[in-house]
C-alpha cells in the first residue's frame, strides 16, 4: 500500500512540517516532565495553535485523537520507548518495539510511526537492537501504508551530568541518516549541527526523504520540513 495518503497528512499545505513532541513520559525520565505534567492541557494547547502534527505514545494518543474537528495536527506515535536517556545512565540500555506496532498506529488513525536508531560508543546491543526493531516494523508498515519515521541519533557518554548527550560529529549523524534511508524510513528526524549551514549535509544524505530536525531549530536550508521536538 502506497504512504503517500498518509504522508500528505503529515505536511502542511506549504509542503513543510511544523511537529511538537509530546511522547516523553514514555521514556520513564522524570526530567522531561516538567511543563507537561497535565499533558491533557497541552496537547489541547498544541491543538489549538494548529500545528501540523504532535508525536504521543500509544497510550496518550487518545488525547489528540478525541478533540472534535477537522483542523487537529495529525497523529505520530511513538513505537519504542527506551532508557537511553535517564539519568544516572543506565548499566544495560534497552530501547523496545511496542507489539503489533503497526496494527496499533492504525486503529488510532495515526500518520506515522516513530522508532530510534540509537548509536552510542558504550552500547553496541542497543544499537543492534534499535536495527532489529526498524528491520521487524518496516515489513508491516509497507504492507498497511504507513509511514515510517526513524530518528537517528549518535550520542555520547555525559561525564558531566550523567546520561548521554548529543555527538558534534555531523559525520556520524550523516552516516546514521544514510543508513536510516537504507533501511527503508520514510522520514528522517535527526539532531541539528551547531552551525546549521553544515545540515545541509544531512538533507543531502536523506533526499529524497523529507528531514524532521530535531530539538526545537528550524531548518531553513532547503529541507522539505522542520520540526520542533520540544516540551510545551
Amino acid at each position: 500500500m502506497s504512504v503517500v495518503p498518509r504522508l500528505n497528512r503529515l505536511f502542511g499545505a506549504d509542503g513543510k512540517c511544523f511537529e511538537v513532541a509530546m511522547d516523553h513520559g514514555v521514556h520513564n525520565e522524570p526530567s522531561f516532565l516538567p511543563g507537561i505534567e497535565d499533558l491533557k492541557r497541552a496537547v489541547s494547547a498544541v491543538a489549538v495553535a494548529k500545528r501540523d502534527a504532535i508525536v504521543l505514545s500509544m497510550g496518550q494518543a487518545h488525547l489528540l485523537q478525541s478533540l472534535a474537528g477537522k483542523e487537529k495536527p495529525s497523529l505520530d506515535v511513538r513505537a519504542d520507548p527506551t532508557n537511553r536517556y535517564n539519568t544516572p545512565k543506565p548499566r544495560h540500555v534497552f530501547c523496545h518495539l511496542v507489539d503489533d506496532a503497526v496494527e496499533q498506529a492504525l486503529e488510532l488513525d495515526a500518520i506515522s510511526i516513530v522508532v530510534n536508531l540509537l548509536w552510542t560508543p558504550d552500547q553496541l546491543d542497543s544499537y543492534h537492537q534499535c536495527l532489529q526493531n526498524v528491520s521487524r516494523v518496516k515489513p508491516q508498515c509497507v504492507r498497511y501504508g504507513m509511514p515510517l519515521t526513524v530518528g537517528p541519533l549518535v550520542m555520547l557518554p555525559n561525564k558531566r551530568g550523567g546520561g548521554y548527550r548529543p555527538d558534534p560529529d555531523l559525520r556520524k549523524t550523516v552516516a546514521r541518516v544514510r543508513q536510516a534511508v537504507e533501511l527503508g524510513a520514510n522520514v528522517v528526524k535527526a539532531d541539528p549541527s551547531g552551525n546549521l549551514r553544515e545540515y545541509s549535509k544531512v538533507i543531502e544524505t536523506a533526499s529524497p526523504k523529507p528531514v524532521l530536525p530535531r530539538g526545537g531549530r528550524c531548518n531553513r536550508l532547503g529541507a522539505r520540513s522542520f520540526c520542533l521536538d520540544t516540551a510545551i
